[in-house]
């Protein structure tokens, strides 16, 4: 896949928010599925709409984001967006961090249920930057999440992941985001970020063998667990229509810990972690299942 610096990313997603406009408005006139209309305009996320279908949101969002964790060079990867609830539940606000969840405990103000979140792998052949280093498998990492809305316009969420596959390790990310409805249409959100980490969960990305040393000409290096990086995030999320929305987000974080110490990170990447995407969902009603 092609190399793009960091330097080019806000030209790449003014091309990519270009591309999504134009898909939006010629999707437009398609739009004319059976969504329930809403009742009277909410001022949360927490007042539901009472119907007995199922409302499903389907999309597609395009991200540039780091090569591999701790690089200085950005890649272009898609990424699917699937969410169901029930129409008599709330459209839940969900940030570009948020793993895919699903509340089997909702009491209003405050959620919990599983989790779910795929990790990237890196191939030594996708950078020279890796040379020596091998390969690391994607990883798969389930666990669980809590969230808690002190008040309509701001959430806190606590995710916990234990991985399988590329890591071993246990992953937890910690979120806070206010939330302001600009416009019936426009909702905009930002907050701070915290992700922590096992030794077993940093290792694979951070760490470098005596064998890898000799093959990469890095010093080894032994990470071990603990705070992984800390940052921002933020979105606008958009909707057109009742069945369709946009959005667009940047996330930033910086490494931390045995993470920012890295040979890796230090010699042949960045501390400075970032993320700009952007989205196009269409959502539908459905009998529901139960």
């Amino acid at each position: 896949m092609k190399r793009v610096q960091i330097g080019s990313v806000a030209a790449t997603a003014a091309k990519l928010a270009l591309a999504a406009v134009v898909t939006l408005a010629a999707a437009l006139p398609a739009a004319a599925a059976d969504m329930p209309a809403p009742a009277a305009a909410r001022t949360s996320y927490l007042s539901p709409t009472p119907t007995s279908d199922w409302i499903v949101t389907i999309g597609i969002e395009a991200r540039v984001l780091p090569k591999f964790e701790g690089a200085s060079s950005s890649m272009l990867r898609p990424f699917p967006i699937l969410r169901v609830r029930k129409a008599d539940e709330p459209d839940q606000f969900r940030s570009a961090r948020d793993g895919l969840s699903f509340a089997i405990l909702d009491a209003g103000a405050f959620k919990l249920g599983p989790v779910a979140k795929l990790r990237f792998g890196r191939k030594e052949s996708d950078d020279n930057n890796l040379r020596g280093l091998g390969d690391v498998n994607w990883a798969f990492e389930a666990g669980a999440f809590a969230e808690y809305w002190p008040a309509h316009w701001l959430r806190t969420r606590a995710e916990v992941r234990q991985g399988f596959g590329g890591h071993h390790g246990v992953v937890s990310d910690l979120m806070i985001d206010g939330i302001y409805k600009a416009t019936p249409q426009l909702t905009l959100s930002a907050g701070p970020r915290l992700t922590v980490g096992t030794a077993a969960s940093n290792s694979p990305y951070f760490s470098v063998t005596a064998a890898q040393a000799a093959l990469s000409g890095l010093p080894v290096y032994d990470a071990r667990g603990g705070l992984r990086s800390y940052g921002a995030g933020t979105q606008a999320t958009y909707a057109f229509t009742r069945q369709w929305s946009g959005e667009v987000f940047l996330e930033y974080e910086r490494l931390a810990g045995d993470a920012a110490n890295s040979p890796l990170v230090v010699q042949r990447g960045s501390r400075d972690q970032l993320q700009v995407g952007m989205g196009v969902t269409y959502s539908f009603s459905m009998p529901g299942l139960w």
